[in-house]
């Protein structure tokens, strides 16, 4: 487990995470994501003993991380450009790592060059961004690590790839303890693998909460009611969204289904249907709420 009390962490007088608290069950996998400047790629980094913050702690199974090697030796952190030697190969970068990792796989890390197609020998800096991503995932998982923090780990990959890299990440999830922690912009990506969602915006946690739950707690709604139709839906639903295009209305409430069927039979409307809501479309609602607002970017 992976718990993040109160942190704190300023540049100068930019405050990046403001008194986050987070809670990382283990063996799931949790996507971070935030608007631009929320702050995943900071607290990711204060998660892995990376960075030091001015306040809180970050505890992993119970050790706090911060300065602690043998809790650091329970994660892998896959950064969004991680950092190779100059000159160095993909072995020499194995050895590096399995000198602090003891339960470092070599023979499977040289099974899985093999299976991507990644010289064992050749420079990585002559690697493409996606060559020097798939080689860092493949060094992450061959640590033997029960966590692995990853930010933005399918950037730079193709299609064919990024589902590649999710079977993978699913096995280990099935064959050992593994946890993983995804930072990501990608929010169709985290949609596919996720078991809990942490939404960050302007430093601090808006929401934590178990994917499945949060889909089932919030919905479109689409309704048509008489034309002599009085009540205020304000007052009946949680709306968080709300536009009519004639007599048709179209809502973003946090109901669950079954609420929204028994609000809707007291209102007796002509038409109405409820719809699920994407992981994007969540998103946008929730931050909408926060005053993040497409509206406001493009006026």
């Amino acid at each position: 487990m992976i718990e993040v009390k109160n942190i704190t962490k300023s540049f100068e007088n930019i405050e990046a995470v403001r008194e986050t608290d987070l809670t990382i069950c283990a063996q799931n996998i949790f996507g971070l994501l935030g608007t631009n400047g929320a702050g995943k790629s900071t607290l990711l980094r204060i998660m892995a003993g990376i960075l030091r913050p001015d306040r809180g702690e970050v505890l992993l199974d119970g050790e706090r991380v911060w300065d602690n090697p043998a809790a650091k030796k329970k994660y892998f952190y896959i950064s969004d450009d991680q950092f190779f030697f100059p000159n160095a190969t993909a072995k020499d970068m194995a050895s590096f790592y399995g000198k602090h990792y003891v339960k470092f796989d070599y023979a499977r890390f040289e099974e899985m060059l093999g299976r991507f197609g990644l010289e064992r020998e050749r420079k990585i800096q002559t690697f493409s961004k996606g060559m020097k991503k798939q080689l860092s995932i493949l060094i992450g998982l061959c640590a033997n690590v029960q966590y692995l923090f990853c930010d933005e780990t399918f950037d730079g990959l193709d299609p064919v790839m990024r589902q590649g890299i999710k079977g993978i990440l699913a096995k280990e999830m099935e064959e050992r303890e593994l946890t993983l922690v995804i930072a990501s912009h990608n929010l169709r990506e985290l949609e596919d693998i996720c078991d809990h969602i942490g939404l960050l915006h302007r430093g601090g946690v808006l929401l934590s909460k178990d994917l499945s739950d949060l889909k089932c707690s919030m919905h479109k709604v689409q309704c048509v009611f008489e034309p002599d139709f009085g009540t205020s839906l304000s007052e009946v639903f949680q709306i968080l969204q709300m536009k009519q295009t004639g007599r048709l209305v179209s809502m973003i409430v946090r109901e669950n289904e079954e609420e929204i069927r028994r609000k809707m039979e007291e209102l007796s409307p002509v038409y109405y249907e409820t719809l699920p809501l994407s992981l994007e479309e969540i998103f946008i609602s929730e931050t909408e709420v926060v005053g993040y607002d497409i509206k406001n970017l493009i006026a």
